[in-house]
């Protein structure tokens, strides 16, 4: 019997998503239900996206599952939850006989994983997207996405992901989880001006996950529970912003939830430190920035971890880019490319903007910039060519 015949494969990417209001900490560690609502921009694949190809075959003897060339268990809770739910929704019959077979899960990002870029988010994402597409599920699967979450390894967020542009991810209210999935509040079109430029500090894996990081936050600091009580007012400012288009609002908004976040994290005993000198040097330099322009043009927010990830509009990329480069030059020894993704004019650096920011250059301290912008949701790949798996159903490793 030939290859083709033994087994079936799907391939599928999807996106990373960076959030504007964020999410830290769980009311239900089970249900992966959270304190707040979130919202998120969906960033471009071209630029950082996950890309799965999960298989199913009568020869497959156990369900496995590789990341980036490494083989991982598929015996976590979080992760078998997510197959049975899965398959629980299967809704295509010529499909039935496969729920009996094992199946063969392959994954890779195209950017760094567990150096706070979201790589979990696209990752398992992926992962949901592609397994609805395997087993013909139909209908909302961004609550299946919500349950991946263990230490170190997945996140809640990934069902922001399920979706391109501007995305919300509503915490829900009843018990059973059933209200809390992801929504598309704009999509991709909606805001085709805006920007993104991520300044990777630090491509490492973390020393503490995000997991690990939202139970001790929970448990002893007093500054989240005033966040709690805010997070709806806030939710609804972000969503009318996006709406209108209003940059300035997005902007302050994006930067206070990003600050609060981690003042809460500091708030957290022992105190967690996901930012370092580097990173509040970017922050310096971003409200000096906006300082010259006399409004909010460009803004930070910082997930759990050292890098920035910078909002602004097409037009102001050059200027502000500039900017960056100049105070944070890439090191002598830099052999690859130092900005990557979408084309930016190169335009000199403005002597007079130099001499008002007062900053000292810090060579090698970004080690690259990604400029990308908002992009859809998960793609499915035709081409075979594009699947992680060779011809007889084996893993391309």
């Amino acid at each position: 019997m030939s290859a083709e015949n033994t087994f079936r494969c799907v391939t599928c990417t999807a996106p990373v998503n960076i959030a504007v209001i964020k999410y830290w900490g769980k009311r239900d560690e089970k249900l992966i239900l959270p304190t707040n609502s979130s919202l998120s921009v969906t960033l471009g694949q071209d630029e950082l996206r996950a890309k799965t190809s999960v298989a199913v075959s009568k020869d497959y003897t156990q369900d496995r599952m590789w990341l980036n060339g490494k083989e991982q268990s598929v015996n976590t809770p979080r992760i078998q939850n997510v197959l049975k739910e899965t398959r629980k929704r299967l809704s295509d019959s010529q499909n039935e006989t496969e729920l009996l077979q094992n199946v063969h899960i392959v994954s890779e990002n195209n950017f760094p994983t567990a150096a706070g870029l979201a790589s979990s988010a696209a990752g398992y994402a992926c992962l949901v997207y592609s397994l609805s597409q395997l087993y013909g599920v139909k209908g909302e699967i961004s609550d299946i996405a919500r349950l991946l979450l263990s230490c170190r390894q997945g996140s809640g967020s990934a069902c922001r992901s399920i979706y391109g542009g501007f995305v919300a991810w509503n915490m829900g209210e009843l018990e059973d989880g059933s209200d809390s999935y992801a929504v598309q509040v704009a999509p991709e079109a909606h805001w085709p001006e805006m920007r993104t430029l991520i300044l990777v500090v630090n491509d490492q894996k973390k020393d503490v996950g995000s997991t690990e990081g939202m139970q001790t936050t929970i448990e002893t600091s007093d500054l989240m529970k005033h966040r709690v009580t805010i997070m709806d007012r806030r939710m609804e400012a972000m969503t009318e912003a996006i709406k209108k288009r209003d940059f300035p609002t997005f902007g302050k908004l994006t930067m206070q939830d990003s600050n609060q976040l981690h003042a809460v994290c500091l708030d957290t005993y022992p105190p967690i430190f996901y930012m370092t000198d580097v990173s509040r040097q970017v922050i310096r330099l971003v409200h000096a920035i906006n300082d010259i322009y006399e409004e909010v043009k460009v803004a930070y927010t910082f997930d759990a971890g050292p890098n920035a990830c910078l909002y602004l509009l097409e037009e102001d990329v050059p200027r502000v880019l500039s900017l960056v480069q100049h105070f944070f030059p890439p090191s002598q020894d830099k052999g690859e490319k130092f900005v990557t993704g979408l084309s930016v004019p190169e335009v000199p650096v403005c002597s007079k903007d130099v001499s008002k920011i007062s900053l000292q250059q810090n060579p090698g301290a970004i080690k690259y910039i990604i400029h990308t912008k908002v992009g859809p949701g998960p793609q499915v790949l035709t081409d075979p060519d594009e699947s992680l798996f060779t011809a007889d159903g084996k893993p391309k490793l």
